[in-house]
C-alpha cells in the first residue's frame, strides 16, 4: 500500500467495458505529512474520493483484489481515504 495525495480526475468515453462507470482519479504518491511527490499516475477509485483526499493505494496485482476491480485491466486502486496518519507517537496529518 502507498499513501497518495488525489490531485485530479480523468475522463475517458472510449475505455474497457469494465472500466465503463469507474471513477478515474490522478493521484501521486505523498510523504508521512500528505505532500505529494513523484509522478502523477491514474488510479480507479473504489471509495468515492475526491481531489485533495489523502488515500491508500494498492498497485500491480493486489489492484486486481478489490471487490470493484476483481478481473479488471487496472494498475491501481484508491481503497481508503485516510482521516489521520501518526507517526513516532506524533500525529502528522489529521483530515480537516
Amino acid at each position: 500500500m502507498q499513501i497518495a495525495r488525489v490531485v485530479g480526475s480523468t475522463v475517458a468515453t472510449i475505455k474497457d467495458a469494465k472500466l465503463v462507470g469507474r471513477k478515474l482519479l490522478i493521484v501521486r504518491e505523498a510523504d508521512e505529512h500528505g505532500t505529494a511527490l513523484g509522478k502523477p499516475y491514474v488510479a480507479v477509485d473504489s471509495v468515492d474520493a475526491g481531489t485533495g483526499d489523502l488515500v491508500l493505494v494498492a498497485a500491480g496485482s493486489s489492484a486486481r483484489q478489490t471487490d470493484l476491480t476483481k478481473d479488471t485491466p487496472v494498475d491501481a486502486v484508491i481503497m481508503a481515504v485516510i482521516d489521520s496518519l501518526e507517526v513516532s507517537g506524533a500525529v502528522t496529518f489529521r483530515k480537516s
